[in-house]
């Protein structure tokens, strides 16, 4: 598939020259794109590592600027990989639809046995296997896909508990002594409630240089926790988006089951047929070669006799 404008893609067209060099055509393209989406898929993959590396550094890092400079990283980095999920979302979708030529297909499901209908069949396997090919790699891909889209959702689950644990520490330095019920309207900072109970404890510590140091702390985790949801959130619909193709692609692996059943039934037909007719064949050339023997030695016997018919006479 090219790249078409805004970032999309198109399906290729099916070349017009001859079913046969169009349906080899056609999957020399279909296996093109299957490489070009494995590379992206490994692209996507190496950027969910570099995620949890910066969301390592941003948590480990003492330096506010060196802080600030991971963030930004990572802010671009996430836009990216979004951009490119967005991308192998589409694409993926659109090979489950590759144009792949079938008329084959209705041959194969007729259920009639004979050695020239086998010898046809198997001259039309061609597309059909074209067709099994694309659903079982368009599957394959699919499968590799949710395997990294799951792999990013636990990295960010990951880092969103140890940002939360990272609040819950700061809160406890500006007050020790905070109730469990404080602890998790600071973690969770429902409806902004949890700022204002860090703000009022804030106000009573006596440690107000390292309370002023935790409250830009927290107020950055929560701003991190917040981008960790919405990455979550969009996630999530990616799943419910690659779940439709997988109702898709599991009727596609319905009907190849159906025609692999068919292919089979009719080739042990056609197989039987054919022991049949070479049954029938040597027995046709014995029964010939027994006339044939039978013949001459009626010849034989005849001109036995006559031989010795005429013989007797002189």
């Amino acid at each position: 598939m090219t790249p078409v404008g805004g970032g999309g893609y198109a399906s290729p067209t099916t070349p017009q020259n001859g079913a046969g060099n169009g349906i080899t055509d056609n999957m020399a393209n279909f296996y093109n794109e299957v490489t070009s989406i494995q590379d992206s898929i490994a692209q996507f993959s190496g950027n969910v590592s570099r995620i949890s590396d910066l969301h390592s550094r941003t948590l480990n890092s003492t330096d506010d600027n060196t802080s600030r400079q991971n963030e930004a990283v990572l802010d671009d980095l996430v836009g990216q990989t979004r951009q490119l999920s967005n991308e192998l979302k589409e694409r993926i979708q659109t090979l489950s639809s590759y144009p792949v030529t079938r008329a084959q297909d209705q041959a194969i499901r007729k259920n009639q046995a004979s050695v020239v209908l086998l010898d046809a069949r198997i001259a039309d396997l061609s597309g059909t296997y074209a067709y099994w090919a694309s659903c079982l790699q368009t599957a394959l891909l699919r499968q590799k896909f949710v395997e990294v889209l799951q792999n990013y959702q636990q990295v960010e689950r990951d880092y969103r508990a140890k940002y939360r644990q990272r609040v819950e520490r700061q809160f406890k330095i500006v007050k020790p002594d905070a109730t469990p019920e404080e602890v998790a309207a600071v973690v969770n900072d429902t409806n902004g409630a949890g700022a204002q109970i860090f703000t009022q404890a804030l106000s009573s510590s006596t440690r107000y240089g390292e309370s002023r140091t935790a409250y830009r702390e927290v107020q950055d985790r929560h701003n991190d926790i917040q981008k960790i949801e919405r990455t979550l959130e969009e996630l999530a619909q990616l799943f419910n988006d690659m779940s439709v193709l997988v109702a898709q692609q599991d009727e596609g692996i319905d009907q190849i089951n159906k025609v692999a059943i068919d292919v089979e039934a009719d080739t042990g037909a056609g197989l039987k047929q054919t022991e049949i007719a070479v049954k029938h064949a040597r027995a046709a050339r014995r029964k010939r070669w027994i006339c044939f023997i039978i013949a001459v030695i009626v010849v034989l016997v005849l001109a036995l006799v006559l031989g010795l018919h005429f013989g007797l006479k002189k």
